[in-house]
């Protein structure tokens, strides 16, 4: 009996489900796969929080800078005077184990940042636009409120993993992933965290200076002038709207019976 093959049926390869669909499926799959990852690695980072020490922090990120920070000189008075205003406000969280140490950024935009042990940056341009002490221990005492949350690590614990999985997906190679102050800058922090270091760092300010004063002066003055719009677009990149943070601030004051009114100290330098 001789062997006839048949031919295959037409289309028996072709699925009958349109390619957009199969597409969108594929799409929603991957994405659910991705969403599930990061919860986890959020997850795992909030974990590690706890099991992280401020000393073991400081350990690992002694004499650490980032990769693009560009300081000003060890000689530039603003350091001394920014470093011995940062000793003096740390001495009102007398539970603290960091020991904090100030870089002024040489970038003329207007920001501040917390970063890994202990580490404050403090930019150029900033300096540049505060015109009294008391605006300047609210933005520090504001950062050091990071450090006694942990929210600093949160947000670089986050970074580095999503970092790594982006690095990973597509192919690229993880040891080319560094540190920069831009980088750090952008993870931010959430609406909450911010909240909760503006009520530390205006503790803070009333604890040295028994008032509170011009803490927000810097951010009504943004506020109120438009050349300003650059420094504010900048700042507002990681702290919250301008408007509501000192809306917040006042009630906090009003609520705390912190007096609004005293006498401002003048800048050291």
């Amino acid at each position: 009996m001789r062997f006839v093959a048949k031919q295959a049926k037409e289309g028996i390869n072709v699925s009958d489900t349109h390619p957009l669909v199969e597409a969108g499926a594929l799409f929603a799959g991957l994405a659910a796969i991705f969403l599930a990852f990061t919860l986890l690695l959020i997850f795992m980072v909030e974990l590690a929080v706890y099991f992280v020490s401020a000393e073991d922090e400081a350990k690992l990120f002694a004499d650490w800078l980032p990769d693009d920070l560009v300081t000003v000189s060890h000689t530039d008075d603003r350091l001394r005077a920014t470093q011995l205003l940062v000793d003096r406000l740390a001495r009102h969280w007398p539970d603290t184990t960091y020991q904090f140490r100030v870089e002024i950024d040489a970038s003329e935009l207007s920001n501040a940042m917390a970063l890994p042990g202990g580490l404050i940056i403090v930019t150029q341009g900033l300096l540049d636009q505060v015109e009294s002490e008391n605006e300047l221990a609210f933005v520090l005492g504001h950062e050091i409120g990071h450090f006694k949350n942990r929210d600093h690590l949160r947000a670089l614990g986050r970074g580095l993993m999503l970092s790594v999985f982006f690095a990973v997906v597509t192919g690229n190679d993880v040891s080319g992933i560094g540190l920069t102050a831009a980088d750090l800058t952008l993870r931010g922090f959430s609406r909450q965290q911010e909240t909760k270091a503006d009520e530390f760092g205006l503790a803070i300010v009333h604890a040295e200076y028994g008032h509170v004063n011009e803490a927000w002066r810097l951010f009504e003055r943004w506020a109120m002038t438009d050349n300003k719009l650059i420094d504010l677009v900048t700042y507002l990149a990681t702290h919250p709207d301008t408007g509501d943070r000192i809306a917040d601030m006042r009630e906090l004051a009003r609520l705390k019976s912190w007096p609004a009114t005293g006498e401002a100290t003048a800048l050291k330098w």
